[in-house]
């Protein structure tokens, strides 16, 4: 599935977070927990999931494009959500 992301921010992430946005292609989707972000009105549709990227649980939020999505934020999951994510896979 391909994905688009800010090259900038995606650097910033890498440097602080240590996960550049490439990272997101090997999110995987079919066990992740995904929900539509509503906190606020976007423009447009935007979701957080919680999945693996390898053995590491993390946190993406994203947006859907014609073929695949926009990388918005990625990293390791909180302590909490890591906790939901097991609860479900395990």
């Amino acid at each position: 599935m391909p994905i688009t992301f800010d090259a900038a921010k995606s650097e910033w992430n890498r440097q602080e977070r240590g996960m550049p946005f490439t990272m997101a292609e090997r999110f995987d989707f079919d066990t992740a927990l995904v929900r539509e972000d509503v906190r606020e009105t976007y423009a447009e549709p935007r979701f957080q999931a919680l999945g693996k990227i390898g053995r590491e649980v993390v946190f993406l939020v994203f947006s859907p494009t014609e073929d695949g999505f926009r990388v918005i934020s990625l990293r390791k999951a909180a302590k909490q959500k890591h906790s939901v994510w097991l609860a479900r896979h395990p």
